[in-house]
């Protein structure tokens, strides 16, 4: 299948999952283990790719139906679908297809981007944004002490409210790892410059169970089917 809307079989559908093969995914559907948009499935039912598909509650996405990148985004790029802005994320990458960033990372900030032409993943990821792990490396203006990372993990004020509980794992006198559950505006921008420090580089890590790994500023990789499933079912 391919990212339009023709309909398929849900057999054909589940086996091009890599899951099971159609004989199994019509056992599975009779024993009513299967639902299309949380709705039992029938046997012989249809589906389009913008619908989703879970088998035993597992959401499963069949072979290139969808894309699902991972970007080390560079930085002077810009989070931003509208192409009126000209440092936007999507003329940077150039794809024929409609493709959203999931999430954002400031235009002076570097670092793992993920984006897919998904639109339902994308909400979804969002709305439960705060449960989910992200992770940076950040270098600041001057030392840091035991003091400051006390201040950062137990929370700060920012926009507002108290940010929540986080983890600093310190690498240098200036540099430190720090993995947040939520994604306010300029979070650790912010946070650092509460406690009297200037951010002089931050880049992204990791997103959940995504790492940047070896990506080179500007690179990018699809994906695996382990790293999707994981992603779609947290």
């Amino acid at each position: 299948m391919s990212g339009n809307n023709e309909e398929v079989r849900i057999n054909k559908y589940i086996a091009s999952s890599g899951l099971c093969s159609r004989r199994e995914a019509d056992r599975l559907i009779e024993e009513g283990k299967v639902t299309i948009n949380g709705v039992t499935a029938e046997p012989g039912a249809k589906v389009m790719s913008s619908d989703t598909v879970s088998v035993m509650g597992k959401t499963v996405i069949p072979e290139e139906s969808m894309l699902y990148i991972a970007l080390n985004k560079p930085l002077g790029i810009t989070c931003t679908t509208d192409t009126r802005d000209p440092s936007n994320i999507i003329d940077f990458l150039g794809f024929d297809e409609r493709i959203f960033p999931i999430g954002r990372l400031d235009k002076n900030s570097s670092g793992l981007i993920l984006l897919t032409n998904d639109g339902s993943v994308v909400n979804k990821l969002l709305r439960a944004e705060n449960g989910h792990e992200k992770e940076y490396k950040v270098t600041v203006d001057k030392p840091i002490d035991g003091g400051f990372v006390k201040a950062m993990e137990g929370g700060v004020p920012v926009l507002d409210q108290i940010t929540l509980p986080c983890r600093v794992i310190p690498e240098s006198t200036r540099t430190f790892r720090i993995v947040l559950h939520q994604g306010l505006n300029r979070q650790i921008r912010r946070m650092c410059e509460y406690l009297g420090y200037r951010v002089i580089r931050l880049k992204r890590i990791r997103f959940m169970n995504i790492d940047l790994g070896k990506l080179e500023p500007g690179e990018w990789r699809k994906l695996d089917r382990r790293e999707i499933t994981e992603l779609l079912n947290n």
